[in-house]
């Protein structure tokens, strides 16, 4: 059984990569650059010492 957070907040690669939201993007945006701002859009992988364990929580070991 899957668990639905992890769900809603993790997806998998076509070749296997779990890839997470970029965090600090809601609130306290206003010291950050544009830069910044714009990197923090696109998603970023989850460590490999986190993916087992997230590979659990989705059901897909």
């Amino acid at each position: 059984m899957a668990k639905k957070s992890a769900v809603k907040r993790i997806r998998i690669t076509k070749r296997g990569k779990l890839m997470r939201r970029s965090m600090a993007q809601d609130h306290f945006r206003a010291k950050k650059t544009g830069k910044q701002i714009r990197q923090k859009r696109s998603a970023v992988a989850v460590n490999s010492i986190n993916t087992k364990l997230f590979k659990v929580y989705l059901g897909s070991l």
